[in-house]
């Protein structure tokens, strides 16, 4: 039986949604380990005069809890 834990990531990109979701992946597998999934929670965009700047999207990892 495993036990998992969730943790909450929020990442932003200037790029994409797709973008962001990859970076926030990329920097919580340096911290963590056994990540099982990746749950999106919210996504929304910071605008500036008009014009979307970044893509941000909040995130819940789950990982496995070692033994």
């Amino acid at each position: 039986m495993s036990v998992s834990s969730v943790s909450s990531v929020s990442a932003a990109s200037p790029v994409s949604f797709k973008d962001a979701l990859e970076k926030g992946y990329a920097r919580a597998s340096q911290t963590l380990r056994g990540i099982e999934s990746i749950e999106i929670v919210g996504e929304r965009a910071k605008v500036e005069a008009g014009v979307i700047k970044e893509y941000i999207v909040d995130l819940k990892i789950v990982f496995a809890l070692e033994k």
